[in-house]
């Protein structure tokens, strides 16, 4: 029996867009272990385990940038590497993506890579040419990098950070959405008020400030909108802007085990980020027939196909949100409904979860089929 080993940095994430794989995996006749760092009795991780995977834990501080700590994760996947010895490793995010290949090269196993985005810290932050520096050895020592857009495989390309010369890239629809668990729900809540939901982690690159901006604004000229925050507070200066907001019209919802429950109660899904590697957040929107407003951004404007299925708006620009929200609060109700209806059409016809799994399927397969060179290079 092949043994496969998953590493990410947290357990919701593998749980919420890595479960249907794993299944698929473990159906398959695969050994499967997964590395996060929750304990064992959090929920997601229970779930993953009742699959049928191995749990191991394995700390990860993802927002840390001690290299200290970051040492630690060096040390800790060496040690489950040779412990279990896996006939290959499939990394997600930063941290396992570049420590995880840097370790199983030198235990000459193959990784398979997944950049589900590139963030502030490669495009612009301050530690942008180390993170590059490590990524392009990370890269260029796994075997397969998925890339969930076009402008962030382009970006790799361009910066030499990898070679695809040496490794393959491949281009898949985000973590593509399960169509039978997100599709269209009919509302609970019958009145004119229209609706619109951001869901994200409370933080400025998520573009919480334009959304508060615009809330404020269009609560004085339009009665019957409501403007609904779904997250936790990533960045703490926003906790108390939110919750002691004085705009009746704004109303925070905490966060949520599952999302459809509020999704289902909104007309529009408005997702204003600052970068992207596949949304999510638009993926299952899309999937439960709800018309979407977004930066216009790769990784958003994959899903949006403009005055079909939602709106696209200059990223980082209060005017142009607004005005893009103004527009959708003016649409007729038959409008609004042909819009729900290409949404859910454009999910099932291209970003299906499946698709991700069957890709995922064929190039594990392959490389098993390949097999471990004679050394590592």
């Amino acid at each position: 029996m092949k043994r496969i080993l998953i590493l990410a940095n947290n357990a919701g994430g593998l749980y919420q867009f890595r479960f249907e794989l794993i299944e698929k995996l473990i159906e398959n006749n695969f050994e499967v272990y997964f590395s996060v760092p929750e304990l064992e009795d959090n929920k997601e991780v229970k779930l993953i385990i009742n699959t049928g995977a191995n749990y191991i834990q394995t700390y990860i501080d993802r927002r840390g940038k001690n290299p200290f700590e970051d040492l630690r994760i060096i040390k800790n996947y060496k040690k489950i590497f040779k412990r279990l010895n896996p006939d290959l490793i499939l990394t997600y995010t930063i941290k396992p993506n570049i420590y995880g290949s840097y370790v199983a090269n030198k235990f000459n196993i193959p990784v398979i890579m997944n950049v589900t985005g590139i963030g502030s810290s490669l495009a612009t932050g301050k530690f942008k040419g180390i993170i590059e520096h490590m990524y392009k050895y990370a890269c260029n020592k796994a075997n397969t990098v998925f890339f969930q857009n076009q402008s962030n495989r382009d970006f790799f390309i361009r910066n030499k950070i990898i070679n695809e010369n040496k490794t393959r890239t491949i281009l898949i629809p985000g973590s593509g959405v399960n169509i039978n668990k997100f599709k269209p729900v009919g509302k609970t809540k019958k009145d004119d008020i229209t609706r619109f939901l951001f869901i994200g982690r409370i933080m400025k690159e998520k573009g919480i400030e334009e959304y508060l901006h615009v809330a404020e604004s269009v609560a004085t000229q339009y009665p019957n909108v409501e403007f609904q925050i779904l997250g936790s507070f990533e960045e703490e200066k926003y906790k108390n802007l939110i919750l002691n907001n004085k705009n009746e019209k704004l109303k925070y919802l905490g966060v949520s085990d599952d999302v459809r429950n509020e999704i289902r109660e909104v007309d529009c899904i408005v997702h204003p980020s600052y970068h992207e590697g596949m949304s999510n957040v638009l993926l299952e929107g899309a999937a439960m027939g709800k018309p979407l407003i977004a930066s216009n951004i790769h990784g958003c404007r994959e899903i949006i196909d403009d005055r079909i299925n939602g709106y696209l708006f200059k990223v980082k620009s209060v005017e142009s949100l607004e005005e893009k929200i103004i527009d959708f609060i003016k649409l007729g109700s038959n409008m609004k409904k042909i819009m729900e209806e290409k949404s859910r059409e454009k999910i099932e016809n291209e970003f299906d979860r499946n698709i991700v799994i069957e890709k995922y399927m064929e190039v594990i397969n392959n490389i098993l089929k390949e097999g471990r060179v004679s050394e590592s290079v």
